[in-house]
């Protein structure tokens, strides 16, 4: 089919995720393949993929071993249910798992998104302590501009007005504290912003922790959010009240994990373990929707006894654990090990805050919050105030799309462009995105 004609197609039948389909009508894309780092259109044009597909790239795209191995399960078999019946593939992955998460971490349970696995790790706090006979601890515990997805339960302990402050009276009440973000704080000092968030947090705890079932959190920076950086030490003293007052700590790595900080798990740099923990973008390298929720056996045994008992966790997805999903997963941990990618991802971390130097100073960039390969650029009108563009601007929004002609994709939120490069992007290619992204922002903004 010709480009022309695939695109009046994309604009009469498609409905694209958090697109403003009028946007997508001026300035359309359509990706036909991708080769490493870059993507291409059905035009032709390159792209170096500046936001990892959304988040998930890590290898590039048509990594040969990924590819293989799905190749080769395919001629197992592609699909048979978790209901009741577990899977080879499934079984290998489990094992892997537990071995790269924090130790108290042994079971786990799969879905096929980041979303659904927060929703399975709320329901399990939840129904974990209603079959210990706590039936008092209802509640959740969540931090402002968190997100966990768009699914009605992950909405309900995120707190992005954007994003969901038109459900709202779909959504069950969850107790907010205010996200130690730094850059915004009238202090402008880490250890104040620490302190009070978790002085705040304290409270909380002794007003209503035996009320309170979990706290949910992203560790060390937020996603969707905004690319907010949490002050170090921060999150070490939410696991000590969690601790301290009996509240289950269920940790969202669906962002974070897999090396974009750094680490394996951004849990890693302040030593966490959480009693629940998700996984998803990455896990698969980009290539299929898995995702799993990782529990503690102390949580596994609270569901464990007879069918009378009533204990069983009922969810379930028709594509969990799915064998194509798990075998890309499989092949992408071993490429993890053979390669050394968690000591190169720390590296380019390093290289980057150097790149990003220059993109500091520029008039109209207020801030530069990273941490490892996940960036964000916050645009400013006024530097020393910090005031921002008006909203129907959309300053950071035009840097995309200039951006995009200049052969980078990524994508904003809000004032805040994203910047979350593959991590196997070579240090040429960082040095290239990130000359594009310095050029777009100046061309845009001055």
């Amino acid at each position: 089919m010709k480009a022309d004609q695939l695109l009046e197609k994309s604009k009469q039948y498609m409905w694209l995720p958090f697109t403003q389909m009028s946007d997508y009508e001026q300035d359309p894309l359509i990706i036909e393949s991708g080769e490493g780092v870059t993507v291409t259109d059905i035009y032709g044009n390159t792209y170096l993929d500046g936001y990892s597909s959304l988040w998930l790239n890590v290898h590039g795209h048509r990594k040969k071993e990924i590819d293989e191995a799905i190749q080769n399960q395919l001629q197992l078999i592609a699909h048979s249910t978790l209901l009741g019946a577990a899977n080879v593939p499934s079984i290998l992955l489990a094992e892997k798992l537990v071995k790269l998460v924090p130790e108290g971490l042994t079971r786990v349970f799969y879905s096929d998104s980041g979303a659904t696995s927060v929703e399975i790790a709320v329901k399990m706090a939840y129904q974990y302590w209603q079959n210990k006979g706590h039936h008092q601890k209802t509640k959740f515990v969540t931090l402002s501009n968190g997100y966990h997805g768009d699914t009605v339960g992950t909405m309900s302990v995120g707190s992005i007005d954007l994003y969901h402050k038109v459900y709202t009276s779909l959504l069950f009440d969850a107790l907010v504290i205010p996200f130690p973000a730094i850059y915004r704080h009238s202090s402008g000092d880490e250890q104040v912003v620490r302190d009070e968030s978790l002085r705040e947090l304290r409270s909380l705890f002794e007003e209503q922790h035996e009320e309170i079932a979990g706290m949910v959190l992203e560790p060390m920076i937020q996603g969707a959010g905004g690319m907010n950086t949490m002050p170090a030490g921060y999150l070490k003293g939410v696991e000590s009240l969690c601790r301290e007052f009996n509240v289950m700590l269920i940790v969202d790595e669906v962002a974070t994990g897999f090396g974009r900080t750094g680490k394996m798990f951004a849990v890693e740099h302040e030593g966490i373990q959480p009693d629940l923990m998700t996984v998803a973008k990455g896990l698969t390298g980009g290539y299929l929707p898995v995702a799993a929720t990782l529990a503690t056996d102390e949580i596994y045994q609270a569901f464990y006894g007879t069918y009378e008992e009533m204990k069983t966790f009922f969810h379930g997805h028709s594509y969990t654990g799915n064998q194509l999903g798990c075998a890309a997963a499989l092949a992408n941990l071993e490429i993890f090990e053979n390669e050394s990618l968690i000591q190169q991802a720390a590296d380019k971390g390093d290289l980057l805050t150097e790149l990003l130097q220059d993109i500091k100073q520029l008039e109209h960039v207020g801030d530069v919050r990273q941490c490892g390969l996940m960036c964000g650029i916050e645009i400013v009108k006024n530097r020393s105030t910090k005031e921002p563009f008006p909203f129907e601007e959309r300053v950071a929004y035009q840097c995309t799309l200039k951006m995009r002609e200049l052969g980078l994709l990524t994508r904003p939120l809000g004032d805040v462009i994203v910047f979350m490069p593959p991590l196997a992007a070579t240090t040429e290619q960082l040095a290239e995105m990130v000359a594009i992204l310095e050029q777009a922002i100046r061309e845009v903004t001055e």
